[in-house]
């Protein structure tokens, strides 16, 4: 959208009357793009973005600052929107005017929801629509076998978004509602950790492109797997890095260890390192930020190959939580006096030893502890 037209076509009380909408001769564009673009949007181009924000009742200025949060270019005064445009616009302003949202929270809603939609629909088409849409027989073209599977798919793939976005909705509400006040909400108390492949910027040289993407795939597939089911938050993903939260200290340096794991045993994997930081954090737009993110991806650079290291603030909540012993002579006068007195000793899951502290550029002397397992665990799937 653009503000540099008035546009045309209003009638008397601002309603808008769009032009019929022009064929593919006449626009120069694609026949098939126009005639899948109109299946997926469910309607055809009747408005320019003027009409468009006209015929939901907003200004040009609140229009287009909604179109290009959700990560959509300037298209000038060209007729290219649809019903559904207007409806949206008509959508988002609604709840502004009725006090449900601000201005400003309303254009972050447009911009979260664009970003993360459009690298979901970047992945389909890349990855899913690209392989399904392979010439069944010789002498098809892709052409030919785009639309129907497109027709078929789109139903589909739109009732499952909508059911995931429900259950992270639900999700993410529930520890909304279970945080102690309204500051906790936003700032919060989290273990943030960052697990890195080593030597990736070298592999980027040796290996095909093709190769690269498997890896990087492959990775980040099993990162998130993993992250998902031992409870935590899988925040982003760069390539050869995965950012992930956890409610609590357990559950964050049990995912560091599982990754770690997980990718030791597989040959075709680099080694991984692991950093861990506990902490408040501010989220924003499901992403975090502050201090304890960057401690974590700091911990992350100077941790051993295949290893995890915490700060000292997840280390105590992993004594307070007894997760992990003190020390090693702990545990051993813990279990000395179980023996004599006939009774199981303490279980830990994890060990902490302390490494030297070192100075970190923006973060002052930190003090690193390297994580590792305790005992026989017998469970780690």
């Amino acid at each position: 959208m653009s503000v540099d037209d008035t546009g045309s076509g209003a009638d008397g009380d601002g309603r808008v009357d769009p032009e019929p909408a022009p064929d593919a001769a006449d626009s120069g564009e694609d026949p098939l793009a126009l005639r899948l673009e109109g299946l997926i949007l469910g309607a055809e181009r009747r408005y320019t973005p003027f009409q468009a924000a006209r015929s939901a009742g907003v200004s040009m200025e609140l229009a287009s600052r909604f179109w290009r949060a959700m990560g959509f270019a300037d298209i000038g005064q060209a007729r290219a929107l649809t019903e559904a445009d207007v409806l949206a616009l008509r959508r988002l302003a609604g709840l502004v005017e009725a006090g449900l949202l601000s201005e400003a929270m309303a254009v972050q809603v447009a911009r979260s929801t664009g970003q993360t939609t459009a690298r979901l629909a970047e992945w389909q088409i890349d990855s899913f629509l690209e392989g399904l849409t392979e010439p069944p027989e010789p002498g098809m073209t892709r052409t030919e076998v785009t639309y129907p599977i497109v027709e078929l798919l789109l139903p589909e793939l739109q009732e499952f978004l909508v059911y995931v976005w429900r259950r992270q909705l639900a999700a993410s509400a529930g520890r909304v509602v279970q945080a102690a006040d309204d500051e906790e909400m936003v700032d919060r108390r989290l273990a943030v950790g960052f697990a890195d492949l080593v030597g990736f910027t070298r592999l980027t040289r040796r290996m095909e492109e093709e190769e690269l993407g498997e890896l990087v795939e492959a990775f980040e597939t099993t990162a998130a797997d993993l992250v998902a089911a031992r409870g935590g938050r899988l925040i982003k993903t760069l390539g050869d890095e995965v950012l992930y939260a956890a409610d609590d200290a357990g559950t964050a340096a049990e995912i560091a260890l599982l990754l770690v794991e997980t990718m030791a045993n597989d040959e075709t994997m680099p080694e991984l390192r692991v950093g861990i930081a506990f902490g408040t954090v501010t989220t924003r737009m499901g992403d975090v930020f502050g201090s304890t993110v960057n401690l974590a991806s700091r911990l992350t650079s100077i941790a051993p190959r295949d290893a995890v290291l915490v700060d000292s603030a997840l280390a105590e909540e992993l004594i307070r939580t007894q997760d992990a012993p003190a020390s090693e002579a702990v545990a051993a006068e813990e279990a000395a006096a179980a023996e004599k007195a006939g009774e199981e000793p303490p279980s830990y899951r994890f060990a902490l030893q302390p490494m030297w502290q070192r100075p970190v550029r923006g973060l002052g002397v930190v003090e690193p502890w390297l994580l590792t397992r305790r005992g026989d665990e017998s469970d780690r799937s």
